[in-house]
């Protein structure tokens, strides 16, 4: 009760609209966190979460009012990824001014923190894997799915403490596993224990958000954990954690997404042409500059260089063409947490794709030949 309090008292800050409340409230039940929720730590570092994006969403009004300029509010990335290229390099920046427009770049915890900012005029376009808009669309956001990304999935790795017994997937029955609740750790967890013939609730879930459960899993308050980089290779390189599985193999089988609002797409159509042009630029210069992307990224990821170097092969630095494909298997992974019982109604992925001739007219035209 008291995370849901905490939420209602961020919309109430944002003096968000009624329509906007209403989600919220339906978000918050939907992404509610219980295990751990009475921990001190845990409910303060939510609680700056929630007061960082209320502040941003302040922010950006309070600077649309005082200088007339139009602001556009692209998530910032902290891991080795184009999108964190993209803001380092401020060629973005330079073609939205000649628009007329400003750019800013808020902190989100993760996935399901950046579309309910979506959804209450917080963030214009957000960067998740696949679980987040499905959770969102649940909860009644009016989201557009702007383009696929790769799907990176060897970034994402269950962590077990350096010490633990646990060897394989099978030994977490009964066990405690944290993750974010509705992210890429959800939906791998998911996916690693069916694959053993387990179920979700074998395990004790831990939903927490990636600050409290790196303090949960650093001070051994549960026995695994389910996350991306650049988290792992922290906790491997401190000698607090070592890897039992990732997502590559086949495991992760779905792509990461850039969304918005279908608001936001109607209303800006030529910032988000813009935006994915200068993002595939920025994937392909990513893919083909380790050493140089390694030296951008480093004080963002806190990882060393030579580090950074390795880890690049962990990623495909590639935009993808919106196919039916995708929107089947978004739709799988909709139907799989309604089977859960994790989402409250059925959700029709379909509404929040845009017709091939829409993405004809915003996606890099290099991108679309890979159909």
């Amino acid at each position: 009760m008291q995370g849901l309090k905490d939420k209602l008292d961020f919309w109430k800050r944002g003096r968000i609209t009624r329509r906007s409340a209403l989600f919220a409230l339906g978000y918050s039940l939907v992404l509610s966190t219980t295990l751990f929720s009475c921990s001190t730590p845990e409910k303060n570092t939510q609680k700056q979460a929630d007061s960082s994006s209320s502040n941003t969403t302040n922010t950006a009004n309070t600077s649309i009012a005082s200088s007339g300029q139009k602001v556009i509010r692209i998530v910032r990335s902290k891991q080795l990824t184009a999108l964190a290229v993209l803001e380092k390099q401020g060629s973005l920046e330079k073609r939205l001014a000649d628009l007329g427009y400003k750019l800013e770049w808020p902190e989100f915890a993760a996935g399901p923190q950046q579309l309910e900012a979506l959804n209450a005029n917080g963030l214009d376009i957000a960067s998740t894997a696949e679980s987040p808009p499905v959770f969102a669309q649940a909860a009644g956001t009016p989201l557009v799915y702007l383009a696929a990304n790769s799907s990176d999935g060897r970034a994402v790795s269950l962590l077990v403490p350096n010490n633990s017994t646990v060897k394989t997937v099978k030994d977490l029955k009964g066990k405690k596993v944290a993750f974010q609740k509705a992210s890429i750790g959800h939906y791998l967890l998911v996916r690693a224990l069916e694959k053993e013939g387990l179920k979700l609730s074998d395990v004790q879930s831990v939903f927490l958000p990636p600050p409290d459960a790196n303090a949960a899993f650093s001070q051994g308050k549960v026995d695994a954990w389910f996350i991306w980089e650049p988290f792992v290779t922290r906790n491997v390189q401190k000698k607090v954690g070592r890897v039992l599985i990732d997502g590559g193999n086949g495991l992760r089988d779905t792509n990461n997404f850039y969304s918005t609002t279908r608001k936001f797409y109607q209303e800006n159509p030529d910032v988000i042409k813009v935006f994915l042009e200068e993002l595939q630029k920025a994937q392909i210069w990513s893919k083909q500059h380790p050493k140089e992307i390694a030296e951008l990224l480093a004080p963002a990821t806190q990882l060393d260089v030579p580090t950074l170097e390795v880890m690049h092969g962990k990623y495909d630095f590639a935009l993808e063409p919106i196919t039916e494909k995708i929107i089947t298997k978004q739709q799988e992974v909709a139907d799989k947490w309604y089977s859960l019982g994790l989402i409250p109604k059925k959700v029709n992925v379909r509404d929040g794709f845009l017709k091939p001739e829409e993405y004809t007219k915003i996606t890099p035209q290099d991108v679309l030949a890979k159909q």
